[in-house]
């Protein structure tokens, strides 16, 4: 389904403006309807922000003809996205996780202006965050500066290169299955 969703955002949204959708989320914003958070990168504008909104808008319905294979219903309803808001990836001075030791999908960017952004679940948020760290390290200058992150999630040890959340899942497990074995090993009460 994602797959799906990042082919047609690239191809409404981004193909037309000669970017390439490198990353999306969807967030959770007050206003009604899907929202996704769109890391695009282009030759000529660099790496861009954007928050797009998606609303479902009403079709007109064709003229109806009377044979078998019109008996299928079909929807009335088509997607339409829109950029709400852009930024430039320089322009980001600070992404804040908030608390690293807590599950929570909210963290705030630091542009002219603060912005909250509310991700669906953790896993999007650390995914997001991942991008950008590394759209950062190919095409800025500056590094980027990230507080309040979990940095096994962030930046993965070169152990485990750059896999994501799997590579971290089993590193975990590995530290797990070293414990339990060392809990088992007898202890000399000398």
């Amino acid at each position: 389904m994602s797959s799906l969703l990042k082919e047609e955002l690239e191809r409404v949204l981004f193909r037309p403006e000669e970017q390439r959708l490198v990353e999306f989320i969807e967030i959770e914003e007050p206003a009604p309807g899907r929202h996704f958070f769109c890391v695009g990168v282009s030759k000529k504008l660099g790496v861009q922000l954007c928050i797009v909104g998606c609303n479902k808008t009403k079709v007109a319905k064709p003229a109806k003809t009377e044979t078998k294979s019109s008996q299928t219903k079909r929807s009335s309803f088509q997607d339409s996205y829109k950029k709400n808001e852009i930024w430039a990836l320089e322009d980001l001075s600070l992404i804040d996780g908030r608390d690293p030791d807590v599950d929570d999908p909210c963290f705030i960017l630091h542009f002219d202006k603060v912005r909250s952004v509310t991700a669906i679940n953790c896993s999007a948020k650390y995914a997001l965050v991942r991008a950008l760290v590394k759209l950062s390290d190919k095409h800025s200058k500056v590094a980027l500066n990230v507080e309040n992150m979990d940095w096994a999630y962030v930046r993965p040890t070169s152990f485990y290169s750059n896999r994501g959340d799997c590579a971290v899942l089993s590193q975990i497990c590995f530290y797990a299955f070293n414990l339990v074995c060392l809990s088992m090993c007898p202890v000399p009460l000398d």
